[in-house]
């Protein structure tokens, strides 16, 4: 993984572990059966895993295809000790496709117990799946798409054109205010006691830092005044990439939340987030997600350990 400078976050899907080798891409044979071939099966935003004893787990490779006659790409995930890895995304159970022994599990509710070489491959592996599931024809012509630069590419059979795997940016912040509380809230889609910080989608012809300052003053009414990148993070259900702010706002700013979007919103110190986790008040996202490592970045600690 490349060293970032100045303050960033750190959170399991970031991790690098394999070489992404994109300039096999153009090799025809890129995703041809061989003996230097493994498959990492997915299926819906689930990835195939193992566990060790110490709960730890790990991508499974498998020697052979598994799509058995279904029509979904292949996509060349890059290299991984000597073999290419090509994630096979499979359709749902079924006896013919799916092996009694595979295990999969949710890459959104595991991401934090996979082992660091498997975070980046698991993380392309879904993304990759949801595209190609969902992109099957031309949105110029209708056409049929057709796989190629080894499942990364999809161009279409009547007009030629090309279709690129989507990520969505989205910025997720932690606003503070003068006293160093933060602002929590609860989106109107989210379960009752579940808290997160504020996030929203970057729009066109918007700037990150811009971004952020909407979101909050569209949601909960307030200005900030100061933003600071912190990290980003694939978040891949179904394609986003999540870019981390910290940001602050004035000392006596009072919310005025948007009510289609957030059922409830209130600031916390460090010391009332610990009484609310305690008596079970409120809950907080999984420790894979950016959301959680900017409140644990604010309170110092792992908000939850």
């Amino acid at each position: 993984m490349a060293k970032l400078r100045g303050p960033h976050l750190s959170t399991p899907l970031t991790l690098l572990g394999s070489d992404r080798d994109a300039l096999l891409r153009s090799d025809p044979g890129a995703v041809a059966p061989g003996d230097d071939v493994r498959y990492l099966v997915t299926r819906s935003g689930a990835v195939t895993l193992r566990q060790d004893g110490d709960g730890t787990l790990h991508a499974v490779m498998e020697e052979a295809d598994p799509r058995e006659g279904t029509q979904q790409p292949l996509v060349l995930l890059g290299r991984r000790d000597g073999f290419r890895v090509l994630a096979a995304e499979i359709a749902e159970p079924s006896p013919e496709l799916d092996a009694p022994g595979r295990d999969l599990r949710d890459l959104r509710r595991v991401a934090d117990q996979l082992a660091d070489s498997d975070a980046d491959l698991a993380a392309a592996a879904v993304a990759m799946g949801a595209w190609h599931r969902s992109t099957r024809h031309c949105p110029q012509c209708g056409g049929v798409l057709e796989p190629e630069m080894a499942g990364w590419v999809l161009r279409c059979r009547e007009d030629g054109s090309e279709q690129f795997p989507r990520t969505d940016p989205a910025v997720i912040m932690a606003v503070r205010d003068g006293q160093d509380r933060l602002l929590l809230a609860r989106n109107a889609h989210f379960p009752s006691g579940f808290y997160s910080v504020l996030a929203g989608f970057v729009e066109p012809g918007e700037s990150l830092e811009n971004a952020v300052a909407r979101e909050v003053a569209e949601e909960v009414g307030i200005t900030v005044e100061e933003v600071e990148y912190m990290g980003s993070q694939p978040w891949p259900f179904p394609r986003s990439l999540m870019l981390g702010y910290r940001a602050w706002a004035p000392q006596a700013a009072e919310l005025t939340l948007q009510e289609e979007e957030i059922a409830e919103a209130r600031w916390f110190s460090r010391a009332e987030l610990a009484d609310a986790l305690e008596t079970e008040e409120i809950a907080l996202p999984g420790p894979a997600s950016m959301g959680r490592a900017l409140i644990d970045d604010w309170f110092g600690r792992s908000a939850q350990s």
